[in-house]
């Protein structure tokens, strides 16, 4: 019998721990694009924040103050120089209406004949006068809000402006005591200007032999040319008196001297008649306010009569009518007879002076 062989079984091995396979490296973590843009955009918005934080602070209100006082000034002096213009070139009021334009130019010559009878350059005059307050009321302008923002923004910056209102007090009573003479030319400028005493092309006596036609009035001097020429510059703070022999109207004088034995109803006569030419003459008529007229015996010489015509006239037309007079005076009473061959009637000196 054949006999089995049994496969002896194999001892049993020892189970050896199994080796883990080796994990997969994990990647590195990297920075998300949206979270990095978060992150600058919330830096971003904190830096406005501060800085809009800061800015809405004094700095803005500074800006507000500059940005208002700048459009307050700017306002103030196109108004200013809008009015004097106006003053300055006369133009009225302007209206679409036919009627009311009609009505408008129906006056305008009432207005300018009115204007022109006061002195006449009132044109020159008037513009120079309104130019001139128009700057002084600028430079006030300027001067006034220009304070006023600065110490608004020192203000905003913390700046205590009561020592420096103290000082600004105590220098400009310095300055005023030490420039006194200057100021007192400046403010008597100013009411010469606004009472309008005298303007461009006057003729006026300001004393101290300044005895001229006025060519220029500014703040501070008034020029005034002489008739042989000289330019007297006349501090205004020394003006004391005013002699304007051109404003409103003026009076034109004729002194005339004859014999002393001559007859008295010829030499008025005479006048009389020369008077009348005068008036009669067309290039001298529209110079008279009123018809020239004679008067009595004004003086009695040694060897003269002095008799004297006079007439109402306009502005700065009185040394023409004069000068007539006395031309046709002269005539008159040579052909009457009372002046004898090389004889003439002595100038008054009024006309004498133009």
């Amino acid at each position: 019998m054949a006999r089995v062989i049994g496969t002896t079984p194999a001892a049993p091995t020892p189970s050896l721990p199994l080796l883990a396979a080796p994990a997969a490296t994990a990647p590195s973590p990297e920075p998300s694009t949206s979270s990095t843009a978060d992150d600058v955009l919330r830096a971003g918005e904190d830096a406005w924040a501060g800085f809009w934080e800061w800015f809405s602070g004094w700095p803005l209100r500074v800006l507000i103050i500059l940005a208002v006082g700048a459009l307050l000034l700017v306002l103030l002096r196109r108004a200013i120089s809008h009015v004097t213009e106006r003053i300055a070139t006369g133009s009225g009021t302007t209206t679409t209406d036919p009627a009311p334009r009609r009505r408008l130019l129906r006056r305008a010559p009432l207005v300018e004949d009115a204007l022109t009878a006061a002195n006449p350059l009132a044109s020159a005059r008037r513009a120079q006068r309104a130019r001139t307050v128009g700057s002084v009321l600028r430079s006030a302008a300027n001067i006034i809000v220009g304070t006023l923002m600065a110490l608004m923004v020192l203000q905003e910056l913390d700046v205590n402006v009561g020592p420096l209102l103290a000082s600004a007090g105590v220098a400009g009573v310095a300055l005023g005591f030490g420039a006194q003479s200057l100021v007192k030319d400046f403010i008597s400028g100013i009411f010469l200007l606004v009472e309008d005493q005298f303007g461009v092309g006057d003729v006026v006596d300001l004393g101290s032999g300044a005895v001229g036609t006025v060519e220029e009035v500014q703040l501070r001097t008034t020029q005034v040319r002489s008739f042989d020429g000289t330019l007297w510059y006349v501090r205004n703070g020394e003006i004391l008196r005013a002699g304007n022999r051109t404003q409103q109207w003026a009076r034109a004088l004729a002194e005339v001297r004859v014999p002393v034995d001559a007859d008295l109803d010829v030499v008025r006569a005479a006048l009389g008649r020369a008077a009348d030419a005068v008036h009669a003459d067309p290039e001298l008529t529209g110079s008279f306010l009123e018809a020239p007229s004679v008067r009595g015996v004004d003086a009695v010489h040694d060897f003269t009569l002095t008799f004297t015509l006079h007439a109402q006239v306009q502005p700065g037309q009185q040394w023409d009518v004069s000068r007539a007079l006395l031309r046709a005076a002269q005539a008159e009473l040579r052909a009457a007879g009372v002046l004898r061959a090389g004889e003439t009637v002595e100038a008054s000196s009024d006309a004498a002076e133009a």
